[in-house]
């Protein structure tokens, strides 16, 4: 490899592509009682850079939660194309995490500040007995759901609103202010899916919302019930918190300026192709 540092004083600065199985890894972010993602991404990519990474990701994923287009940013004084970064990251790499693609970007490039929305979906296997190749992949919810009902609570989150009802009590973001632009629900099959695109999101915020909607889903709540829950603003008058093993993050948007690929990842595994479409 060849090693020749620019001088600029700068680098290069790169965007990649990654996608994971959240099963294995204790969330997105390093961890000091156990694995993280960026960890492994960042021991794997400085080896093919030869010289230690950061990285920076568009959104820091919980323990247990997939992510099929995850963005990712780093600086780094070493010239590689964009196959090494993939082949040679990939080759030390689990297989449960992949690259799937890497792009050049200018400095003005941030995963997380230059997005202006990210989308998640939420999966839930919705039938009397638990998923057996599911487990881990999709959400289990046994009693029958009402995805029209679900659909006319979703209604309520859509806005710039307030979600501290909808917020983990360790989320450090310092307002609980965000724009959701759409929340949709929608039965396939046995499966019942719920999307939820936004500026950006609160930690647990979807899984939270999953809560809320599984309760009117199932009967217990009526449809309007989310709105008094956002009114609180009290996690404890809210629902419970979903399982994170059906949540994927499945989309960043940014201007087309920075020429990404498309963001938006499949939601694989257990999941019938009828789901993905």
């Amino acid at each position: 490899m060849d090693d020749t540092r620019e001088r600029d004083g700068g680098g290069q600065r790169w965007a990649l592509g990654v996608e994971y199985d959240g099963t294995p890894w204790l969330g997105w972010q390093r961890q000091k009682d156990g694995p993280g993602v960026q960890e492994k991404l960042e021991r794997a990519l400085g080896f093919v850079a030869n010289h230690p990474l950061e990285l920076t990701c568009a959104g820091r994923t919980d323990a247990g939660v997939h992510a099929t287009a995850q963005v990712v940013h780093f600086d780094t004084f070493s010239r590689r194309e964009a196959h090494a970064w993939i082949l040679g990251g990939n080759s030390n790499l689990p297989d449960s995490i992949a690259i799937r693609w890497a792009r050049p970007v200018p400095r003005a490039f941030h995963a997380r500040f230059a997005a202006y929305s990210r989308r998640y979906r939420y999966v839930i296997a919705n039938r009397p007995v638990r998923p057996g190749l599911g487990a881990g992949r999709v959400a289990w919810w046994r009693r029958p759901l009402d995805a029209e009902r679900m659909q006319a609570a979703a209604r309520h989150f859509v806005g710039e609103q307030d979600f501290t009802s909808l917020r983990a009590s360790a989320c450090q973001a310092k307002s609980p202010v965000r724009q959701v632009h759409e929340v949709s629900v929608q039965r396939r099959g046995e499966y019942v899916l719920l999307d939820v695109h936004a500026n950006a999101f609160l930690h647990h915020m979807v899984r939270n919302i999953a809560g809320v909607l599984l309760a009117v889903g199932d009967g217990r709540a009526e449809p309007e019930w989310p709105r008094e829950v956002l009114a609180a603003r009290d996690r404890r008058q809210s629902g419970i918190t979903a399982p994170a093993g059906g949540l994927y993050f499945v989309q960043v948007e940014y201007p087309p300026e920075f020429g990404l690929p498309d963001q938006e990842g499949p939601v694989l595994g257990p999941v019938p192709a009828s789901v993905e479409a």
